[in-house]
C-alpha cells in the first residue's frame, strides 16, 4: 500500500458517545489499525464528544457526568468535548467544529459511532478512499457496514433491523466528509434529536449543493447492541423525524435521500380500522363495527406474520421470547407510529399546509456575551462597580442588536466567588452597574466555580450557554456567543452556538488563529451575525 502523507490525508476523527461501554473497544480498534498501518498519517485529533446530559451540582449548576470508558493506554490524540445531551447531530457538530478550530484544520472528518469495531486494515483502506476522493473531488465517502448475525439461528426482529445498516445510504456509523463541505452546509441539522434521519438530511443537502457522495472500499463492523423487549416501540419516534424531512425537503424526500418507503400507510390503515370499529361500536352499529374490527385484526395479523416468519423458528433459541415480543409490539406499533407522525406533522406544520421550517442553519435570535474583556475592560476579580468601564462602542453595538430583535444574555466565568475573593453580592453589584451603562439583558449566567470543581458550566464547558438559551426561549443553535478568549469559543462550539472572537491584547495568537470568525470590535461582531 502506498504511504499517504499528512498533507494529502489531513484527517480527524469524531466519535459521539453517550458513555456506552463499547466505546473502549472502538477506540482500541482505532489504535490497533493505526499501529498496523504505519504508512498512514495519524489523525490530527480524535474528538470524543460526550453527549450525556450534564448533571446537577449541589448548588443547581451543571455538573460534569462521570468518566467515560476510555482505554488506559491508547496512544491516540484524544480530545473530550461535552455537548450536554442534545443528540447525535449536535454532538457530531460539536466534534467537527472542535477539530476545525485549530491553526491547522484537517481536510477530512471521519465520523465513527462509539460501538463500531474497525478491522486491522481499516486505516489503510480509509487512506485509499480519501486519496481517490481527493482526485475526483468527492464530498464524502461512506464505509461498507457489516453487521454480524448469529449463525446458529435466524435473526430476531431487532437484529434484522440493525442489519439494515448494511443497505443504508450515507450512514454515519463510518462516514468521512470534507471539512469545507461541512462548513458550507453548516453540518448536521440539530433539529433532528435522535440517531435517525440526521445523516440522510446532511447527505441530501450536500448533494443539493452539488457535492458527490461515494461508497468506499473500507469496511466497518457494527455489532447488534443489546436491547429490551420494547425497543421496536421506541424506534417509532423516528416518525417525527420523517415529518421533519418531509417539511424540509418536500414529498419526494424518500426518493431523493434514497430511503425506503416504510410501513406508515399500512399503520395508518390499521389505526383507522381500529378507530372505526370503536366508533361504530359506540354508535351501536354492531355489524359494521365487527367488519372494521376484522379489518384491524387482518392487518395486525399480517404485520405480525411479516415480523415472525424471518425470525427464529420453533425449537430455535429464543423463539418463545421473540414470538411474545412480536405479538405485543405488533399490536402497539401502528398506534405508536401514527401518534409520533401526527405529533411531528403538527410540530413541522408544512405537512398540514403551514409555513415550512427555516433551512439549516437557522437564523440567530439571541446574542450571548462574555462580560470581562468583551463588554467591559477586564479588572481581575472585580467587586467594585466604580471600576466598571465599558469598551468604546459597546452600547451602540448592543442597541443595534436590540433593534434587530436579538435577545441578549451574558455568560461569565466568576471563579472569584469559588476562590473566596468575591461575594455573590459584589458580583451582583457589578452586574447591576453593567446594566445601568449598557442596558438590560434577558439573562445573566455565571459560573462561580474554580477549575478543580469540574463543573459543567465553566467555559469552555457548554453549561452556561445551554442555560442562557433556555432562559431566553431559543435553541442553542439560534445563539451566537461573542467573547475575547478561546474558552468563549469552546463553550459556543460545545453548545452548538455560533461564535465570534473579539481579541484583546491578552488574547493568545493561537486562539485568534483557531477562531471560526474574528472581529475587531463588538460592533463588527454584531454586524457579522
Amino acid at each position: 500500500m502506498t504511504a499517504v502523507s499528512s498533507d494529502v490525508l489531513g484527517w480527524s476523527v469524531v466519535v459521539p458517545t453517550v458513555g456506552r461501554p463499547q466505546l473502549r473497544a472502538m477506540l482500541d480498534s482505532l489504535a490497533a489499525t493505526l499501529q498496523r498501518c504505519p504508512e498512514v498519517a495519524a489523525p490530527a485529533a480524535v474528538v470524543v464528544v460526550d453527549d450525556r446530559p450534564l448533571g446537577s451540582a449541589a448548588d443547581g449548576s451543571p455538573a460534569r457526568p462521570g468518566p467515560l470508558p476510555l482505554p488506559a493506554e491508547h496512544g491516540l490524540p484524544l480530545h473530550v468535548v461535552r455537548s450536554g445531551g442534545r443528540g447525535p447531530a449536535a454532538a457530531r457538530n460539536a466534534g467537527w467544529r472542535t477539530a476545525a478550530a485549530t491553526a491547522s484544520p484537517p481536510r477530512w472528518v471521519a465520523f465513527l459511532d462509539d460501538d463500531v469495531v474497525l478491522p486491522p486494515g481499516w486505516a489503510g483502506r480509509l487512506a485509499e478512499d480519501l486519496a481517490k476522493a481527493d482526485v475526483d473531488d468527492v464530498a464524502a465517502v461512506q464505509a461498507r457496514i457489516v453487521v454480524p448475525l448469529p449463525a446458529h439461528r435466524r435473526p430476531t426482529d431487532w437484529e434484522r433491523s440493525t442489519a439494515g445498516l448494511e443497505r443504508a445510504a450515507w450512514a454515519t456509523a463510518d462516514m468521512a466528509y470534507r471539512l469545507d463541505v461541512l462548513r458550507r452546509v453548516a453540518g448536521f441539522d440539530e433539529r433532528f434529536p435522535r440517531a435517525y434521519r440526521e445523516d440522510a438530511d446532511l447527505a441530501l443537502r450536500v448533494r443539493q449543493a452539488g457535492g458527490t457522495l461515494r461508497r468506499g472500499s473500507r469496511t466497518v463492523t457494527h455489532p447488534v447492541r443489546p436491547a429490551d423487549d420494547h425497543v421496536s416501540l421506541r424506534v417509532q419516534r423516528g416518525n417525527r423525524d420523517d415529518a421533519l424531512m418531509r417539511a424540509l425537503h418536500g414529498p419526494r424526500w424518500r426518493q431523493d435521500a434514497e430511503v425506503g418507503r416504510g410501513r406508515l400507510p399500512w399503520h395508518t390503515a390499521t389505526v383507522a380500522a381500529a378507530g372505526a370499529a370503536a366508533g361504530l361500536a359506540a354508535a351501536h352499529r354492531p355489524r359494521p363495527a365487527a367488519l372494521a374490527a376484522g379489518v384491524w385484526a387482518a392487518l395486525t395479523a399480517d404485520f405480525l406474520r411479516r415480523r415472525v416468519l424471518p425470525g427464529p423458528r420453533p425449537g430455535e433459541e429464543g423463539f418463545a421470547a421473540e414470538l411474545r415480543r412480536m405479538a405485543v409490539t405488533s399490536v402497539a406499533i401502528p398506534f405508536a407510529a401514527v401518534a409520533h407522525r401526527a405529533r411531528g406533522a403538527w410540530q413541522h406544520r408544512r405537512a398540514l399546509g403551514g409555513v415550512a421550517p427555516a433551512p439549516w442553519p437557522v437564523p440567530v435570535r439571541a446574542l450571548l456575551l462574555d462580560r470581562d474583556g468583551t463588554l467591559v475592560h477586564d479588572v481581575p476579580y472585580n467587586g467594585d462597580p466604580a471600576l466598571v468601564v465599558p469598551f468604546d462602542g459597546a452600547r451602540r453595538a448592543l442597541d443595534a442588536a436590540r433593534a434587530r430583535g436579538l435577545r441578549l444574555g451574558v455568560v461569565s466565568n466568576q471563579s472569584g466567588i469559588g476562590r473566596g475573593l468575591l461575594t455573590p453580592a459584589q458580583v451582583d453589584a457589578v452586574q447591576a452597574r453593567v446594566e445601568s451603562l449598557l442596558g438590560p439583558f434577558g439573562t445573566w449566567q455565571r459560573c462561580p466555580h474554580v477549575p478543580e470543581d469540574a463543573c459543567g458550566c465553566r467555559k469552555p464547558e457548554p453549561g452556561m450557554v445551554l442555560r442562557a438559551a433556555a432562559a431566553l426561549g431559543v435553541a442553542p443553535a439560534e445563539c451566537a456567543v461573542v467573547g475575547d478568549i478561546g474558552a468563549d469559543v469552546g463553550a459556543a462550539l460545545a453548545a452548538g452556538a455560533r461564535t465570534v472572537l473579539v481579541p484583546t491584547p491578552e488574547t493568545r495568537p493561537e486562539e485568534v488563529a483557531a477562531a471560526p470568525l474574528v472581529a475587531v470590535s463588538l460592533e463588527e461582531a454584531v454586524r457579522l451575525l
